[in-house]
């Protein structure tokens, strides 16, 4: 395990499974959010997000956290160990609602973006298993067909998963 892409649903727990990872194998982790979003929820052009993303994973190692599936080839091209946080919409939904409405912000919050109710992320969560999943299992197959796949269903797969470490 030398180059990790974590995915899945926000509130599935993909910053915080990629930051204990990292601590557990020394492995860089590269939070997505934090080189995509610009102050005030500005995102980055698409020609600086791709080229950003072949600098950071250019390496022999690191921990990728985040979909952006626009440039998931760019991750995927390289990658050994895949993670997909499949954890059931309800959890998920819930999670996300909590840490907006408490102000409690993602373990890896992009600096200058707060935190906020974003009715679009949450359907977009609410729905990840039936729209996004399938397209990624498909670009997986396609362009990681070799890498180590481990799909984690509920939080005692992932404390399974991280016990293996």
């Amino acid at each position: 395990m030398q180059r990790v892409v974590i995915l899945g649903p926000g509130g599935a727990g993909k910053s915080t499974l990629a930051r204990e990872l990292g601590r557990r194998t020394g492995l860089p982790v590269f939070h997505l959010d934090r080189f995509y979003w610009r102050p005030g929820w500005d995102p980055m052009p698409d020609d600086e997000w791709a080229e950003c993303q072949r600098e950071l994973f250019a390496g022999e190692t690191w921990i990728a956290d985040g979909n952006y599936s626009r440039t998931l080839e760019t991750r995927l091209a390289r990658v050994d160990t895949i993670v997909l946080m499949d954890l059931s919409p309800w959890r998920t939904v819930s999670r996300i609602l909590w840490r907006t409405t408490r102000n409690h912000g993602r373990a890896i919050q992009a600096d200058g973006c707060p935190e906020r109710y974003d009715w679009e992320f949450v359907r977009w969560v609410a729905t990840y298993r039936r729209r996004s999943r399938p397209r990624v299992l498909a670009k997986i197959r396609e362009l990681a067909p070799a890498a180590t796949l481990h799909v984690l269903r509920t939080p005692r797969a992932v404390r399974t998963f991280l016990s293996q470490m």
